[in-house]
């Protein structure tokens, strides 16, 4: 088992009349396996929501979607349960799963009652995972239906913040349409997770399974982008690095002399982190050179291994004197994800501030580089809520979650 590192520059060829040119690098990093490996050992934290608007249906699939998800567990894995409703509780203490039955039996006495406090859950969420995360890989997935209408949302977002300095991944799952999009994504950002939407009931053992799929194919933990820029290069000022793939999220970035250091979280086999850095290049005189290295730095907590460190990559750009264009197919489909994912953020901005045609115009650019990307199933969606914009219509709660979750990923 190892990293798996690959670079490529929007294009590699520099015109050699510019003094100084915009490129944007993309960087995949994944773990890989020479051979067909089982999973890590889990450490896995659910957060269920049992409010009393989780009455029905509602409760009913969360408890068969835990219930399946138990049954997908090993003894070397273990498993803790928090609920809550205007208060929180345990209800499974953190436990190898020897006895699955027992367990779900536990899942099926949860009836809906009370508000909704997703902070003092997560709380009590990562106290119990914090406790078995040595030597396994740790989740949380967090689930809730509503507001946090009894907790308080910035202390959600510490939480989350926490729960990545303890190597505790952590994912939101959005259940109905009345949960807040914007601090379940908050969230799942910090989190270093997934934000999921349910949108119905039927929907929730696939999410959960999805997710522990997910869970699975992790072997790497805490890993952290090294991305050492030579003289000459530098990152742009406003939002100089974004991950693009599973999700896309703005990342932040730890100057460190001409180091930038980001923060990656869980690399996984066949799905790749990708990470997109907007670069300028000043003039270096005709001919092949080097722009930067990169390096990634991780932890291996099945082998009880910290700080080990991916083989290093160079990247190289070539200036021309007689530019000919040279633009990578691949860079430039990340280029448009994270276009999309911005012009939809500017659109639900404009929509804030009561500027329906604003934002009924960034909705349909974001569905023309939707298409342009082959993404035809955000496309669809953007453009239908611009179409509702424009013809004066209000875009229901369905409609802005729907936009939020096709803006950060691939439709499913």
């Amino acid at each position: 088992m190892s990293v798996s590192l690959q670079c490529a520059l929007s294009d590699p060829h520099l015109d050699g009349n510019q003094s100084a040119i915009q490129r944007q690098l993309a960087i995949s990093i994944q773990a890989s396996s020479a051979q067909s490996a089982s999973h890590a050992p889990l450490n896995l934290g659910l957060v269920l929501d049992h409010s009393g608007s989780m009455n029905g249906p509602p409760l009913t699939m969360v408890k068969a979607a835990a219930s399946s998800l138990i049954d997908q567990l090993t003894p070397q894995d273990t498993i803790a349960i928090v609920v809550f409703d205007h208060q929180a509780k345990v209800l499974v203490p953190l436990q190898p799963v020897t006895n699955a039955e027992i367990i779900k039996g536990k899942i099926s006495t949860l009836k809906p009652s009370g508000g909704t406090a997703i902070d003092e859950g997560l709380r009590l969420g990562i106290e119990e995972c914090a406790q078995g995360k040595q030597g396994r890989v740790s989740h949380l997935l967090l689930l809730t239906d509503g507001e946090n209408e009894h907790g308080d949302n910035d202390r959600c977002l510490k939480l989350a913040q926490l729960a990545a300095n303890y190597n505790l991944t952590l994912h939101a799952l959005g259940f109905g349409d009345h949960w807040n999009q914007d601090v379940l994504e908050n969230i799942a950002d910090a989190g270093g997770g997934a934000l999921s939407y349910i949108e119905t009931p039927d929907f929730a053992v696939a999410e959960f399974n999805r997710l522990l799929a997910r869970a699975q194919s992790v072997w790497f933990t805490n890993a952290y982008l090294h991305l050492t820029l030579l003289p000459g290069v530098r990152l742009a000022e406003l939002k100089p690095v974004a991950q693009v793939a599973p999700e896309t999220v703005e990342l932040s970035v730890v100057q460190e002399g001409q180091d930038a250091i980001v923060r990656l979280g869980d690399l996984m086999l066949d799905t790749p982190r990708v990470i997109l850095a907007n670069l300028y290049i000043g003039a270096q005189g005709e001919g092949e050179f080097p722009i930067a290295t990169v390096q990634v730095r991780y932890d291996a907590p099945t082998l009880n291994q910290t700080e080990l460190r991916s083989a290093s990559v160079t990247v190289n750009a070539m200036t021309q004197a007689q530019y000919q264009p040279s633009p990578d197919p691949q860079v430039q489909h990340h280029v448009l994800t994270l276009a999309k994912y911005r012009q939809t953020q500017m659109a639900e901005q404009k929509l804030a501030l009561g500027d329906r045609q604003g934002a009924a115009t960034l909705l349909q650019s974001a569905a023309r580089t939707a298409l342009q990307m082959g993404d035809t199933g955000a496309a669809t969606v953007l453009q239908e809520n611009a179409t509702r914009l424009q013809a004066g219509e209000t875009l229901s709660e369905r409609d802005r979650k729907r936009t939020r979750i096709v803006s950060k990923t691939t439709l499913q």
